[in-house]
């Protein structure tokens, strides 16, 4: 089986952080080559394991050392030079490394002077006040190093993985299994279904008439580091070495009871267990069933089951037993949000500035073509290191946007900034510059050490600016 796109993408992401390890900083020459690659590649739309060398190099961003690595990998399902990076650092010197304060070069520190290469033994080395005796830290690195674990609920018998990472991962396994001929269908479930901001680890059901067939292909696929567990059913792999991954393959007739029950939430499944056990009923993976005589009420599908027992379809991401299995038995859900409600967007970038790949024209057409009915360019401005705009480039950039205008006269384009807040609530440009612009999002992008009075005021300052409209991800994810 050829790997995926995906899979190929994950195995160039593994490269660049394990890379920054060996490089001991972040953005060397070598991992912002595999990041220039990873963007590039995210635009082709075939099929990327049946590229060769010189096609690889066509595309704009690809070098000729990163396209033998992705021929390498699809040709063998490994990197030679990843393997023996993965043999050098454990991966979880790689969860160290999502520490605000633990870049590369301190994580090799952790290791080479006091032998921490975990967050069990960091936070055990915290404890005993060693971090602060290490070259380039000190008393006041290590508190902030603290407070970050806490703060990000980091827990050494706990690992949770972000939803936008665990997504990519479930994206990934599932696009390589639907190569199969004997994949029939297939879904995630559990929290990740759920739209969960963590993930434990990840679930997903599939149905095939050869089950061996789909368990056999799931525990070699490109990306599987560890085998927890395999049997004819059902097998559990570890990915990246970072995140679980169960498989269950079930009987087509029972996709729906299975995709129900594993989606959860636990507590969901109790109210549901219950609502079927007043009407004579019990309700598990397999199927919705009479409990004298045990006929199959329903199974194929989650709306029959729902249905059945007298309730509208709810939503995974409302299934949490908050209400919504009495609302939907009222048929009184809440309205489910959905992307075609969207009428405008208000915070994104371009390649102005430096977290931008696209320019002005491709992001107003994608807002065009979307239906949108308004957007805000928002850039940033200045003070952030990462190409912020000077006062000259925000004004070419405004005489840019007005030729656009004219280019989409459906679309009202508003010209912003993003603002940098800084320590003691203020923004980047003086008043009569920031008069100029239509719309201002203000971030907070640096100083997240600070407690939560002053972070508190910082924000309340930055809010009562009247060249401010919006505050951009308040949680700092």
């Amino acid at each position: 089986m050829k790997p995926s796109n995906e899979a190929i993408i994950a195995a160039l992401r593994q490269l660049v952080a394990y890379t920054q390890l060996e490089d001991g900083q972040s953005q060397s020459f070598r991992t912002r080559a595999y990041e220039k690659a990873i963007d590039a590649l995210r635009s082709v739309s075939g099929d990327i394991a049946d590229m060769s060398v010189a096609d690889l190099k066509k595309v704009d961003g690809v070098g000729e050392s990163t396209a033998k690595k992705i021929v390498e990998f699809t040709r063998d399902g490994s990197i030679e030079k990843l393997d023996r990076l993965k043999a050098t650092y454990p991966p979880s010197m790689l969860e160290l490394m999502k520490i605000p304060g633990l870049g590369p070069k301190t994580v090799l520190a952790l290791r080479e002077h006091i032998d921490v290469v975990d967050v069990a033994g960091l936070r055990v080395a915290i404890a005993a006040e060693r971090l602060r005796d290490l070259p380039g830290l000190g008393k006041k690195s290590e508190e902030k190093i603290a407070q970050a674990i806490e703060l990000l609920g980091i827990h050494s018998d706990e690992t949770r993985t972000p939803i936008f990472d665990a997504m990519q991962v479930a994206r990934r396994v599932i696009a390589d299994l639907e190569q199969l001929e004997s994949v029939d269908s297939i879904e995630y479930a559990g929290s990740l279904r759920r739209l969960s901001e963590t993930i434990g680890d990840i679930d997903i059901l599939v149905t095939s008439s050869t089950p061996q067939t789909v368990i056999d292909a799931f525990t070699s696929l490109p990306g599987v580091t560890t085998v927890l567990g395999s049997g004819t059913t059902k097998a559990s792999v570890v990915v990246d070495d970072t995140i679980q991954v169960d498989l269950r393959v079930v009987e087509a007739e029972a996709f729906g009871a299975a995709l129900l029950y594993f989606t959860g939430s636990k507590t969901h499944n109790i109210e549901l267990r219950q609502r079927a056990m007043d009407r004579g009923w019990t309700l598990n993976e397999y199927a919705l069933t009479e409990v004298d005589g045990g006929a199959v009420v329903a199974a194929a599908s989650e709306e029959d089951i729902y249905e059945a027992l007298d309730m509208a379809w709810i939503p995974p991401e409302m299934r949490e037993g908050a209400g919504e299995v009495a609302a939907a038995g009222d048929r009184e859900l809440p309205e489910r949000f959905d992307s075609s409600m969207l009428r405008g967007d208000l915070h994104f970038h371009s390649d102005w500035s430096g977290d931008g790949r696209s320019s002005l024209e491709d992001m107003l057409s994608a807002a065009a073509d979307r239906g949108l009915e308004y957007v805000a360019v928002t850039d940033h401005a200045e003070d952030l290191a990462m190409n912020g705009l000077s006062r000259d480039r925000m004004l070419a950039q405004r005489a840019a946007i007005e030729q656009l205008r004219e280019r989409f006269p459906g679309l009202t384009i508003l010209h912003g900034a993003e603002l940098n807040i800084d320590p003691d609530g203020g923004v980047d440009y003086d008043a009569a510059f920031l008069d100029g612009f239509d719309f201002g999002v203000a971030s907070i992008h640096s100083h997240f050490e600070l407690d939560a009075t002053v972070q508190t005021d910082r924000l309340l300052t930055a809010i009562e600016n009247p060249a401010v409209n919006v505050v951009g991800h308040p949680s700092g994810r």
